[in-house]
């Protein structure tokens, strides 16, 4: 956090702590890493990014809201004191946090969580390329969590044995039909918006961000500016049919309800 230290430093603070924290949830891949430090880029913003000691924990608080809101509020207050950026609107990026959204808003009834939805069929490109599902891949992340195709607390335990026998396409599929799924089921205080509509359109997307949290959306619609539009249908050259096909038998009925068009 030592870059985040040097800009606090260097801004204009409230008095006292900031309560309207961000949390951008979604699937990995999705774009929730761009659009957290476009929204931290902000004046009177700060990217926490993904709080490392926070991702460690999410398997193990998925059981109780309460303890999960407590736990998510030390965690956060904690690494906020040691940023000094208490006095900022802290984004938090995790996109284990899908799966604890309605804790983390408990935690901070003035915060507001924002979705950012991609093509899963770009998504499971991505993870490939990524190879975290990999069954080959046996070291683990910043947060010791591990990778390789074992199932994760967000697999159905009646599932676990067919997701470790199943493709990594498949696998990866099934991880962005679980964060999505997730995520959808918190609509207080909660914003969707689309990868692919971000890149079409920033000024729109950030007038609806900056509505929202209610922000400026001058410099976020320039921050946003910056998302990538070649990577929008990448699966069409990146993906073969059988692994269109893993995709489709996974998380093809949430393909279709989020309106994402078949090949």
């Amino acid at each position: 956090y030592g870059r985040t230290v040097v800009r606090v430093l260097r801004t204009r603070r409230p008095a006292g702590p900031e309560e309207r924290l961000v949390f951008v949830i979604g699937s990995p891949r999705s774009g929730t890493t761009f659009l957290g430090e476009s929204l931290g880029a902000q004046p009177g913003f700060i990217d926490l990014g993904e709080v490392t000691p926070l991702k460690a924990v999410v398997p193990s608080l998925v059981a109780g809201e309460q303890e999960a809101a407590r736990r998510i509020r030390q965690i956060l207050e904690r690494v906020r004191v040691l940023a000094f950026a208490r006095g900022l609107r802290a984004v938090e990026q995790t996109p284990e946090l899908s799966f604890l959204v309605g804790a983390a808003l408990r935690a901070y009834p003035q915060a507001r969580a924002v979705h950012i939805v991609r093509d899963g069929r770009d998504v499971v490109s991505s993870l490939l390329e990524q190879g975290w599902l990999r069954a080959s891949r046996e070291e683990s992340d910043d947060a010791g969590l591990r990778y390789g195709p074992h199932a994760r607390f967000w697999v159905e335990p009646d599932r676990a044995q067919e997701f470790r026998s199943a493709s990594e396409a498949r696998r990866a599929a099934w991880a962005w039909r679980r964060y999505v799924s997730a995520a959808r089921r918190s609509t207080e205080r909660t914003l969707e918006i689309r990868y692919e509509a971000l890149v079409a359109d920033p000024e729109v997307t950030a007038g609806r961000l900056a509505s929202f949290l209610g922000s400026d959306p001058g410099p976020l619609a320039d921050a946003l500016a910056g998302a990538h539009g070649r990577s929008v249908g990448r699966w069409r050259s990146a993906l073969s049919d059988d692994q269109l096909a893993d995709i489709e038998r996974e998380a093809g009925p949430l393909l279709e309800e989020l309106g994402y068009p078949k090949a």
